[in-house]
């Protein structure tokens, strides 16, 4: 039965209050499927390729063997695979972020007027 404009009985209310109920839920379910969806855990492993595809430069291997070898990015090994956290990968590229030109300047400034003698 659909709610239009009509008058409601007391007998017909049963019925409407299983079918709003059932929206209801079905609604919640649709909710929760999307809540889930849009936060998925922000730490996950990641082997070396879905490293490349997650860095915003798609990176050859050989950089990243490169960058592993430096010490450049975070990293874990498991034997001879090379396994990268997510979070750890988010802080490091979030590290990258280079100064303005005004911040280097006010830097410089702090520097100066602490190490003034």
């Amino acid at each position: 039965m659909t709610f239009t404009e009509e008058k409601i009985t007391f007998e017909q209310m049963p019925q409407l209050l299983a079918e709003l109920r059932s929206e209801i839920n079905g609604i919640k379910e649709m909710l929760n499927a999307l809540t889930e969806n849009a936060n998925p855990p922000s730490d996950r492993w990641m082997n070396l390729d879905a490293f490349r595809k997650y860095h915003p430069d798609k990176p050859a291997r050989s950089t990243v063997y490169e960058w592993v070898n430096l010490k450049k990015v975070p990293v874990h090994k498991d034997g001879k695979r090379l396994r990268f956290l997510k979070s750890e990968i988010d802080e490091w590229l979030s590290k990258g972020r280079r100064m303005t030109q005004d911040e280097i300047g006010q830097e410089a400034y702090n520097y100066v007027r602490r190490n003034k003698r």
